[in-house]
Order: structure tokens, then sequence, then C-alpha cells
């Protein structure tokens, strides 16, 4: 099977990386052909060409951003990213074999649109229900894509490298990660680090990490920052949106596929004892 990917698999030095940092950062990773189309796929899909004639995108005082979770409008190469073979070797390499295919999201963000603090994404430390203690130190990996990329200052992403490894309890403590509170404790300098990417650029994020995004300029150059996701969990209960798969997903799919939607989904009672 032919990757999506310039790279068959992520070095040693990248491993490291997700592990120390708990990221990886691929600039300019996706090919050109599967990058353009998969530009044109997600532009042109019916729900968001409706966005992108409504009030909500052309509108200058306080435009909104197209958000869908699940993203289960993917076309071709929105399909092939899901078990592309580079995404299966950086998995395997990351946090083993045992895992599956949590849920998807797709966001637009047009000129305008204002930033988004930090925080970390794994909800198994925002819940108290035994299930979620027990599930806390497993993996919950996010795959962020940003086909048409961004710039620093230009709806980027930022995020605190190391910050992964510090149990996310107080309410202040991304204020405290950059005072230096947890230096010591983590035994590295912990700071803010401002992503400038091309298009066709990856993040393989461990969801432990916080990290935020910047506001969009009314004058940016880019008329909107496209941001598609997909994330994996280590093998065990539901996480908080872990999607129910679609039936058309399951039409031929392959062996390891039908590994990858071999979960149960969330549900509103499915961590109550």
């Amino acid at each position: 099977m032919n990757s999506l990917f310039r790279i068959n698999e992520p070095t040693e030095a990248n491993v490291k990386s997700f592990h120390e940092d708990g990221y990886i950062f691929f600039p300019d990773i996706l090919k050109d052909g599967p990058r353009e189309q998969l530009i044109n796929e997600i532009e042109n899909s019916k729900e968001v060409q409706a966005y992108l004639n409504s009030a909500h995108y052309t509108e200058t005082t306080e435009p909104q951003p197209y958000f869908v979770r699940p993203w289960n409008e993917r076309g071709n190469v929105g399909h092939a990213l899901i078990d592309d073979p580079f995404i299966t070797r950086l998995l395997q390499k990351t946090i083993d074999d045992h895992y599956h295919f949590c849920h998807s999201a797709l966001n637009i963000a047009p000129r305008g649109v204002g930033p988004g603090k930090y925080h970390q994404d794994n909800h198994h430390w925002n819940h108290e229900y035994p299930i979620n203690h027990n599930e806390r130190e497993k993996y919950y990996i996010q795959i962020l894509y940003y086909p048409n990329g961004f710039k620093k200052g230009d709806r980027n992403l930022k995020v605190i490298p190391g910050s992964h490894v510090v149990e996310p309890t107080d309410e202040k403590i991304v204020e405290k990660m950059l005072a230096g509170t947890y230096d010591k404790i983590v035994g590295r300098k912990l700071k803010e680090v401002r992503l400038s990417a091309p298009p066709g650029s990856m993040v393989c994020l461990n969801a432990r990490m916080f990290h935020a995004i910047e506001s969009k300029p009314l004058d940016s150059p880019q008329a909107h920052r496209i941001f598609n996701i997909d994330i994996f969990k280590e093998a065990g209960p539901p996480h908080r949106y872990t999607q129910k798969i679609p039936s058309a997903w399951l039409e031929n799919a392959t062996p390891y596929r039908m590994q990858l939607f071999s979960r149960l989904p969330y549900t509103d009672d499915c961590w109550k004892p």
C-alpha cells in the first residue's frame, strides 16, 4: 500500500521526542498530491461548503469557526489517513500494538477567530469514577493535521514540552508550570513553544501535554486555517468522545481496520459503576 506521507516511519529521535517532550512535529510531511486532494475533499464537502457560504464565515465582527466531531464526511484521502502505513508504524513505535481508533474532528478557523486557552485532552483526568482513575495513565494520542499550514501569530499551535508528565489536578497549573513551579519535579525547564507549520504538516501529540492555539488576525493573508484530527487510544474502556463507527466504514474493511474499530463507543452512562 502506498503511503500518503514522505517518510516510512518515525526516527529514533522522533520517538525520543514523543516520550520526553510529549509530541513530535513533522513539518511538510504529507506528499503534495495527497495534501492538495485532502484540502479539496474538505473544502468541497457539502457541510463545509454550506459553512463557507454562511454568515458564520463571512461575518467580520464575530466570525465563528466550523467544528464537527466526529468527522465522518471524509473523502478518500481522509479515510486513508486512519490506517496509512506511516501512521501505523508511528503508533506502534511510540505506544506499541494495543490501541484503537477513538474519534475524529474537523475545524476550519476563519479570519478574526479568537484564541484557545492551554488545556490537556485526556478526559479521564476530568472525571472521578473508578474507571477514570484506572485509565488515566494510558495513552491517548492525537494526530493533528494542518493541510494548509499556519504561521506564528496566525492561528498557530503552541505547546509546553514536558508538561505531559505533570498531573493536571491544579486549576492554576498552566500559570504555575510557566512560572517554574514544576521544573524540579519534571527535571527540566517548562516553557512555551510557538510552532509555525508549512502546508502538509502534522503533529503527533500525547494528549496529556498542555497545548493551545492563538487567534487568527482579521488581516491574515490566509482566508482560513484547516485542521483535521484523528485520535487513537490505548486499548480499554471508551474515552469521552469515542465515536460510533459508521456502518459504511466497516464495509470491505481490512482486518487491521476492523481491529482499530473493535471497541465500544462512549455513552452517557458507560463509566458509571
